[in-house]
């Protein structure tokens, strides 16, 4: 028989483990408490002590995990923009409460379009044919408040950095009313995108702010004019441009940007690698105000009219001798 002492301290330690379980709340209301071993996009396995549980994120309505997801990822900072190791893959409705407030509408008198921050500065990017010979930038952020809400904030003073027509992207920046730092969103580390892999993009189609829209990538490397999209089958539409196309893990890999109009669903994004190397080399596409051809453009060299060799090639000789 065991003794009172030995029975409160093994109340104790079932009271402690229940106390730092993870919650797991479903749609028709039931609690579920345990250690999430794994998760995806689509499952989750919970460990409720005498079995794992097998879950379908669609029966899911809330995760609760006794340690905050944002303390366990490793963030590292690149060239203005950050990357993370080992992010789990959630649903695009459990990003859209992580990730979303980095997601920002760029206003113009001419149109609007949508952006991401990619820096706690302000620094975003999106598209140059949102921003292009427009002066006066508005931007729309909405930043997270205690109580799980939004706030809706219109910022004036939006600097335009850089632009480069050729891979329609331009760099801006915005300043935070308050002075603190702005939720941003990681950028792929490594190109690894596959035909068929689910994504979803967040922006404003036609004025309509904060829209998900989700789909697969259609294939990875579209060509048009020289250069490679990704094209997806996720609804794209005009004010969308220059917002971010995110994986299941909630990593920007690409920049939406165009749709073939009279088609169905055929999107296309600027792919991530194009928006890293447009962003390391900004001081080439540096945007200057008394200059109304800003961004720099750069045109194709002439093309070849002599297609022989030249004449040092042609003796056998090589250009060293």
């Amino acid at each position: 028989m065991r003794t009172p002492s030995i029975v409160v301290a093994c109340l104790i330690s079932l009271m402690a483990s229940i106390a730092f379980a993870d919650d797991v709340v479903l749609h028709s209301g039931a609690r579920l408490q345990g250690t999430i071993l794994k998760r995806t996009d689509q499952k989750l396995w919970l460990d409720v002590g005498p079995t794992v549980l097998v879950l379908d994120m669609a029966d899911v309505s809330d995760v609760v995990s006794k340690e905050p997801m944002e303390s366990t990822i490793a963030v590292r900072q690149g060239d203005l923009f950050s990357t993370a190791e080992d992010l789990p893959e959630l649903t695009p409705r459990e990003h859209a409460k992580r990730i979303g407030p980095a997601v920002i509408k760029v206003s113009t008198p001419g149109g609007l379009g949508s952006g991401v921050i990619i820096n706690e500065d302000g620094s975003a990017i999106t598209n140059a044919h949102v921003v292009q010979g427009e002066t006066a930038l508005r931007a729309t952020v909405w930043f997270p408040q205690p109580d799980g809400t939004l706030k809706r904030t219109l910022i004036d003073d939006v600097e335009l950095v850089a632009v480069n027509s050729h891979l329609d992207l331009a760099l801006i920046r915005i300043k935070h009313p308050e002075g603190k730092p702005f939720n941003i969103a990681t950028v792929e580390i490594e190109d690894e995108i596959e035909g068929g892999q689910p994504v979803f993009a967040i922006g404003n189609p036609l004025g309509l702010e904060r829209t998900l829209t989700q789909g697969v990538v259609s294939t990875r490397n579209r060509p048009f004019d020289g250069l490679s999209y990704i094209q997806t089958d996720t609804p794209i539409n005009p004010g969308n441009s220059g917002g971010p196309l995110f994986n299941s893990r909630g990593e920007v890999i690409g920049i939406t940007n165009m749709i073939i109009g009279g088609g169905q669903s055929l999107g296309f994004a600027i792919p991530s690698r194009y928006m890293k190397d447009f962003v390391r080399n900004r001081e080439a596409f540096a945007y200057n105000k008394d200059n109304p051809n800003s961004g720099r453009r750069y045109h194709q060299p002439p093309r070849r009219r002599n297609f022989e060799d030249p004449p040092q090639l042609q003796d056998g000789t090589s250009a060293s001798d």
